[in-house]
């Protein structure tokens, strides 16, 4: 066995010893013990080691992560404010000059999606032939 792990499981007795010691001091004083008690399962970790924990951690992920940029990337396709009241005059402007046009009109746009006749006999007949060869092939079985 390694000697590593010898030593980490002497400390982990040496611990529960000591815990053991704790709570019998406890019931002899009569009085509340000196520390919250532990977890279930866990072990009881005073605040600052655990603010020395989180940080042990943030750093590691922060070391995973690799370096980042001190500045955030910028924001693409956004409008700067310049940018809007300058589209906002040319479309005020745009409107100004449709109002002074009298209203000019467009012509009704071509409604999308309908057939012309002759698209639709041209799909009437392709029915049809496909029907008939659906027949053709019913009959031969």
């Amino acid at each position: 066995m390694d000697t590593s792990v010898k030593t980490l499981q002497e400390a982990i007795s040496i611990r529960r010893q000591i815990d053991n010691l704790e709570k019998r001091l406890s019931s002899v004083l009569k009085g509340a013990p000196s520390k919250p008690a532990a977890p279930v399962g866990g072990r009881y970790f005073s605040p600052a080691t655990r603010a020395k924990l989180a940080a042990a951690a943030k750093a590691r992920w922060a070391r995973q992560r690799g370096p980042t940029t001190a500045a955030p990337a910028k924001k693409k396709g956004q409008l700067t404010p310049a940018g809007r009241r300058k589209l906002s005059q040319l479309m005020k402007a745009r409107w100004a000059a449709r109002r002074k046009a009298g209203g000019a009109k467009k012509a009704p746009a071509k409604k999308k999606g309908a057939l012309t006749a002759a698209g639709r006999r041209k799909l009437s007949e392709l029915m049809k032939a496909r029907w008939a060869a659906r027949r053709k092939a019913a009959a031969k079985k």
